[in-house]
């Protein structure tokens, strides 16, 4: 496959492939039909810029012409993916600021993300709110209308935190490989807690710059997915031994956990940097000794 796909450096084990280059031209040496399941945290428009290339999607000058480059992925991604199987979208709507967008408020990229999917052809499956510390979101930005203050000085100006969500998509037709679970592997308990549309219990620090040793030299990822997202969508769509794939792969958050969960991973990351570690903790992961439990 590594042949005819336009990639700057990749990197080949034996549970992952990872390339270094633009998602829109790596997608297109991909098989039809051949990955099992994709969960990325898509760039969230001009929201976070990663890098100065004109292929970043954060780098867009507009939101225009964020979609028109996104739209081309989309259809990339479905191209690939095996009917009856799923996309999963981590996206977070974004706030608009009176000095870029005129107006205090918010942008739907949730629904342009499930609009832009559907026109693609994927089917709208399910969707799961991820609870947000607002104190946290306070602190962080700044934000007019977190700030206690503005409920004293005009309430109306006053809004709740932005939640992000995970939201999955499913590729029309048959499955050609069920995914099955047993229930002893997935008990009724656990399933009411993947179950439930609003996960409260996800640790925003779950990343993986913070479980794997970093070099104080070593660049930080702006927001990386927290792993145990990642974890449930791969252990909720996914048999061992399928592909999954992430064409925004960032530190490779997703190739970390599919290779820890007995899967095999595809990533694409356009920088150079992030493709750098991304192939690191991947080799880490793949390389690390298995721990056999004694029974005495």
């Amino acid at each position: 496959m590594a042949g005819s796909i336009k990639v700057m450096n990749q990197e080949i084990g034996d549970k992952f492939a990872i390339y270094n280059g633009d998602s829109c031209e790596v997608m297109q040496g991909i098989p039809d039909n051949s990955i099992h399941y994709s969960i990325t945290s898509i760039p969230f428009a001009s929201l976070y810029t990663y890098s100065n290339s004109e292929r970043d999607l954060g780098n867009s000058r507009t939101y225009s012409e964020f979609w028109d480059h996104y739209e081309f992925l989309i259809r990339q991604w479905v191209r690939v993916m095996m009917p009856g199987r799923m996309i999963s979208v981590h996206c977070m709507n974004l706030p608009l600021m009176k000095e870029r967008d005129g107006v205090i408020g918010l942008r739907d990229l949730r629904g342009d993300v499930i609009r832009g999917m559907q026109q693609a052809g994927m089917i709208y499956h399910s969707e799961v709110v991820i609870w947000k510390d607002p104190v946290v979101a306070m602190q962080r930005t700044k934000a007019l209308g977190l700030l206690h203050k503005q409920i004293k000085k005009d309430s109306c100006m006053s809004r709740q935190g932005v939640p992000d969500y995970l939201v999955t998509f499913r590729k029309p037709g048959d499955n050609p490989e069920r995914t099955t679970h047993t229930n002893e592997s997935f008990p009724v308990d656990k399933w009411q807690q993947y179950a439930s549309p609003v996960w409260m219990d996800i640790r925003q620090g779950d990343t993986l710059q913070k479980d794997c040793a970093r070099e104080d030299k070593d660049e930080k990822h702006i927001c990386p997915l927290q792993l145990s997202v990642i974890r449930r969508g791969i252990e909720l769509w996914t048999n061992p031994n399928d592909i999954v794939l992430d064409p925004f792969d960032g530190i490779g958050s997703t190739g970390y956990v599919a290779i820890e969960m007995g899967r095999r991973h595809i990533g694409i990351e356009l920088k150079e940097s992030y493709y750098i570690q991304a192939v690191a903790n991947c080799r880490a992961i793949e390389n690390r000794p298995i721990q056999v439990k004694m029974e005495f």
